[in-house]
């Protein structure tokens, strides 16, 4: 047990983060994602399963430990919706405010296309699979430095 740490962070969680340098992407994905198949492209080649966690709260964990990226125009993206181009979803939206509100100032998100979406979870280090069930509950954050 550690302090501070919220329950279901795992100890692969922490390694991966640990592991992770400035600008090194993490994946979240929602449960419908491929998970297993993408993870093996990914750095380290790990999925590491959030059962029970929804995707803002895993973001909202993992900025507890990890700061995003202050240098590069957004350290947030998230998988666009296919019939639904430029709109934000309340996932989206949600998980936007969890980033600002643990940055403390406002974070924007970049929309990826789903299909541009997959190659860049793959150069990510690891991917993150949560148990979100709203659909396109997808996105990518990078890391910055303390």
């Amino acid at each position: 047990m550690l302090k501070g740490v919220p329950p279901f962070v795992t100890a692969d969680l922490l390694w991966v983060m640990a592991s992770m340098g400035h600008g090194d992407e993490l994946a979240i994905v929602d449960r419908n994602f491929s998970g297993f198949r993408v993870a093996t492209q990914t750095t380290s080649g790990k999925l590491l399963i959030l059962e029970g966690v929804d995707a803002p709260t895993a973001v909202r964990g993992i900025l507890k430990m990890m700061p995003l990226d202050t240098f590069g125009d957004t350290p947030l993206m998230h998988m666009e919706a296919v019939d639904a181009p430029g709109e934000l979803l309340e996932v989206h939206r949600e998980v936007i405010a969890v980033c600002s509100e643990a940055e403390v100032h406002s974070i924007a998100s970049q929309p990826v296309e789903r299909f541009a979406y997959y190659p860049i979870a793959m150069r990510s280090f690891a991917i993150i699979q949560t148990a979100e069930s709203r659909p396109y509950g997808n996105f990518i954050l990078r890391k910055g430095v303390l």
